[in-house]
């Protein structure tokens, strides 16, 4: 758009004789049709990603922010409108105009909203949510009130004939694409099979259909916009078909077509036609009333919903923010001239303007992780002990259940602490333009053809039934940018009051020693870490995939060791491997590791961290003294070499290693970071145990207490430790 502003007659357009020689007429004209074509297969993907079951699904919240975000300000607009045409003597363009802009500033453009959300990485957060639902109420709102304008202006300048035929044209088109089109691509979605791309020749036939579908829509005088963005609705959004057609044109799209629409949006702006103050003055009145009727509409019933002040302010800013379809409005107004080259830029700068301001106030404003700040204590540690453990397992695909059902089944539920399971499949987000939070909900008849979902879904649900309901499970599925997929299960967590976070190390260990690396996983766990209102584990399976993905059988023996440096994540750490050896399948050691010089841990802290372990470590060795399960050992360490020799020693003689993530001011845990070039996140101790050097296939667990509680800064201030019953 700058592009555009300063090729346009604002700055270099200005000269005439230049301007003709940049921007012939001939020239001018092709680059307005690759607009409107770029426009109308942007508007189509955006149909494409629409979810119409959101409308059915909105709460209650939702539709009153919808509802009163459209008609309070277009209420208060259109009585501003009215006493400007009343009490001055406005031109009759401008009277006809101010109408237009009532109703164009009322709106809220969902594909507008959509951009904005993901451009904040706000779309799957709470208000990110609320913004998306409400949008398409308010988008709705305002196409019934623009479809009943078109209707009556129709009906006084032609005959009843003639807009009666338009009606009908305009139904019998929406009749076609929804009875006739859409069962012919369901049949297309039914033909591939879940996890494999679909056939060229799918895409292909979309695609002519669409360019179809616009030439009709030009035909019957339904718009060739209107026309490709309701082919687009009737389309599923997600794999197969709706993820392929977004995929093969958003990039087409994005970079090569959308950019000559806002040239031209630049190039028909011209700052030197602002001559009459007045123009400014009333047009302006009118947008601040409807940006100030738009955020009192949606406030005031957030406020009835006991939302934060400041959260509903933002919402109410994001409701405001203007895009594409604003754009594509006035473009609109001034090809039809409805709208002067004067009134066109007055606009076009309050967009601009509007937008601009809102952005970096939004991000200000608002922050999702704010509201993941626990008020009480959330870790294993500081649970009583016939508490239940709550726990929320990450899963990315079925190569991780069966790893995470094994640690579950040690995990010692009991008929007085159960496990209380949720199981989050995280999905990205492709073909879709909202993020998606559900519960699973079981089918009537069972698919011959199930999900990957579902598929993951049934083995959790078929492990917690052979526990006899001491493992209680509820899955749920997310779909989400990458980008903030860690919303999604900060979200959960907090919500279902989670003790524990399970989530998936970033490489995978597939056969013959190969090693698959995810960065978007290791850039979700690093924000899990920062960001979790409890304690959080990694969990990385080194082994052959050739097992079967669902271990259902509970072992014979199963041997755990702790490594206990010292710190709040080792004392998780311990607390859990106490949990676990009362199960009587496990055999549990912890190695202590301390300096040959003296029995102190090798790691510094606050004199109330080493309160606290030695606090632990007494209780331990109190507890389980005459315990044969439980065995207690004593590595003596000068040098990083030492500790590399002890983790080495292991081998594969345990099934599960277990250490904590943090370990501060250790002069030799320092010499092994030398070692590991990644910045990983999983600690010194948990990076030299996913390290490819080291040849083992034992699983690790790397844990991380909790670090985000009111009013603590250090969350090891807190005084208060669980007390075991000897």
């Amino acid at each position: 758009m700058v592009g555009g502003v300063i090729l346009g007659p604002s700055i270099i357009g200005k000269n005439g004789e230049l301007s003709s020689k940049v921007f012939p007429s001939k020239a001018r004209s092709v680059l307005d049709t690759v607009s409107v074509f770029g426009f109308m297969l942007f508007i189509f993907q955006i149909g494409v990603k629409i979810d119409l079951s959101i409308v059915l699904k909105s709460s209650r919240k939702a539709l009153a922010v919808g509802i009163l975000g459209f008609f309070v300000p277009f209420g208060l607009a259109s009585f501003t409108a009215f006493l400007l045409e009343k009490f001055l003597s406005l031109d009759q363009e401008l009277i006809t105009l101010l109408s237009r802009v009532v109703i164009l500033q009322s709106m809220t453009a969902y594909p507008g909203i959509a951009c904005f959300l993901d451009e904040l990485k706000i779309l799957n957060s709470e208000i990110g949510r609320l913004a998306s639902s409400s949008s398409i109420i308010c988008d709705i709102c305002h196409w019934t009130i623009l479809s009943l304008k078109y209707a009556l202006e129709l009906a006084k300048a032609k005959s009843v004939r003639v807009t009666l035929g338009s009606l009908v044209s305009g139904a019998l088109y929406i009749l076609v694409i929804a009875f006739g089109i859409r069962p012919a691509i369901l049949w297309a979605i039914r033909q591939t099979p879940e996890g494999k791309p679909v056939k060229n020749v799918y895409v292909f036939v979309v695609l002519v259909l669409l360019l179809w579908c616009g030439f009709t829509g030009e035909a019957i005088g339904l718009s060739s916009i209107v026309a490709c963005f309701l082919f687009g609705l009737v389309i599923p959004d997600g794999p197969p078909l709706g993820s392929a057609l977004v995929e093969r044109l958003d990039c087409f799209v994005s970079v090569l077509l959308m950019p000559p629409f806002f040239t031209i949006c630049g190039l028909q702006m011209n700052v030197f036609s602002i001559v009459r103050l007045r123009n400014v003055g009333v047009l302006q009145l009118v947008v601040l009333v409807a940006f100030i009727g738009k955020i009192m509409g949606t406030i005031l019933p957030l406020l009835f919903w006991r939302v934060p002040l400041r959260d509903a302010f933002s919402l109410a800013l994001i409701m405001n923010s203007k895009g594409i379809m604003e754009l594509a409005f006035l473009n609109d107004f001034k090809k039809n001239k409805d709208m002067s080259e004067e009134n066109y830029t007055i606009m076009l700068i309050s967009v601009v303007v509007i937008t601009g301001v809102i952005s970096p106030l939004v991000k200000v404003l608002y922050d999702p992780s704010r509201r993941y700040i626990a008020y009480k204590r959330r870790t294993i540690m500081h649970s009583r002990e016939n508490d239940e453990l709550r726990i929320l397992a990450c899963i990315h695909s079925q190569e991780n259940v069966r790893a995470v059902i094994s640690l579950l089944q040690v995990s010692n539920p009991t008929k007085e602490s159960h496990v209380n399971l949720v199981v989050l499949h995280l999905t990205k987000l492709t073909g879709r333009a909202s993020s998606v939070l559900v519960a699973h909900r079981k089918r009537d008849k069972p698919s011959l053809n199930p999900t990957q979902s579902e598929r993951i879904f049934n083995a959790f649900e078929k492990f917690g039934q052979q526990n006899n309901d001491l493992i209680m499970v509820q899955c749920y599925k997310g779909i989400s940018p990458y980008a903030t997929m860690h919303n999604d299960v900060c979200s959960l967590a907090l919500e279902k009051r989670t003790t524990l976070i399970i989530v998936p190390f970033h490489k995978h260990w597939i056969f013959e020693k190969r090693i698959e690396t995810s960065y978007a996983y290791r850039h979700l766990n690093k924000n899990v870490l920062e960001k979790a209102p409890c304690s959080i584990g990694i969990l990385i399976v080194r082994g052959s995939t050739k097992k079967s993905r669902y271990a259902i059988t509970v072992p014979s023996l199963y041997r755990v060791v702790v490594l206990f440096f010292g710190g709040a994540d080792d004392r998780e750490a311990l607390s859990y491997a106490e949990r676990m050896s009362g199960h009587p399948s496990v055999q549990m050691t912890l190695i202590r590791f301390t300096r040959s010089s003296s029995s102190e841990n090798i790691v510094g802290g606050t004199e109330r961290s080493k309160v606290l372990d030695t606090q632990i470590l007494s209780e331990f060795n109190n507890r389980f003294l005459r315990s044969e399960q439980v065995s207690y050992q004593e590595a003596e360490v000068n040098r990083g070499a030492d500790v590399l020799e002890v983790i080495k020693s292991l081998g594969n003689f345990y099934d599960l290693v277990m250490v904590g993530r943090r370990h501060i001011d250790s002069p030799i845990l320092l010499q092994l970071t030398k070692r590991n070039n990644e910045d990983g996140e999983l600690g010194v101790i948990g990076e030299l145990l996913a390290a490819s050097d080291i040849e083992s296939e034992t699983s690790v667990l790397v844990m991380q207490q909790q670090t985000r509680l009111w009013g603590l800064h250090d969350p090891e201030e807190s005084t208060h430790l669980r007390r075991i019953s000897l």
